[in-house]
């Protein structure tokens, strides 16, 4: 049911949400390092989405009669020289995964490959929200300074900044 081609693009965007995952869960880390507990349980529960998003692709490929081929993740970047930096690039990294999604929607047009074109319109949908969480949250730190970021914490704790359900 599912082409060489988008087996093996899919495959590929396995790694690439697990490389998110992996990147959101050393910022979690670092997060916590600085003393910004929420921070560091959010970005954390952001890697268990990412790698959860890995898994749904994986059991679509098996549904579709396709071969789930796993490989290396690179190592993630291990510090970042500030709480907003990395908001930054979390929110660069959602950016990349919007185009990699986007190429995916493209090749299953391409391909006629209906199922896996509707397949992927939840992570279309998905990624609008992740990129507008990641943007928020920027935001609310560059408003917030530096020096305040346990107010944007505090924020996040009173439900300001939630995620919608999935």
């Amino acid at each position: 049911m599912i082409s060489k081609k988008m087996n093996s693009a899919l495959n590929q965007q396995i790694m690439h949400e697990m490389n998110a995952s992996s990147k959101y869960l050393a910022m979690a880390y670092q997060f916590c390092d600085m003393g910004l507990l929420i921070f560091g349980a959010r970005f954390k529960e952001q890697s268990d989405e990412e790698r959860g998003h890995a898994l749904k692709i994986a059991d679509f490929i098996q549904d579709v009669g396709g071969k789930v081929v796993l490989d290396a993740i690179p190592k993630p970047r291990a510090t970042y020289p500030s709480a907003q930096a990395m908001v930054e690039a979390a929110l660069e990294s959602e950016r990349t995964v919007t185009g990699q999604i986007n190429d995916l929607v493209d090749l299953a047009f391409d391909e006629k490959d209906h199922a896996t074109h509707s397949f992927l319109k939840w992570f279309v949908d998905e990624q609008v929200e992740e990129e507008k969480t990641m943007s928020d949250l920027l935001a609310m730190m560059k408003i917030a300074g530096q020096n305040n970021l346990f107010l944007v914490e505090h924020r996040l704790t009173s439900g300001m900044g939630e995620k919608k359900d999935e």
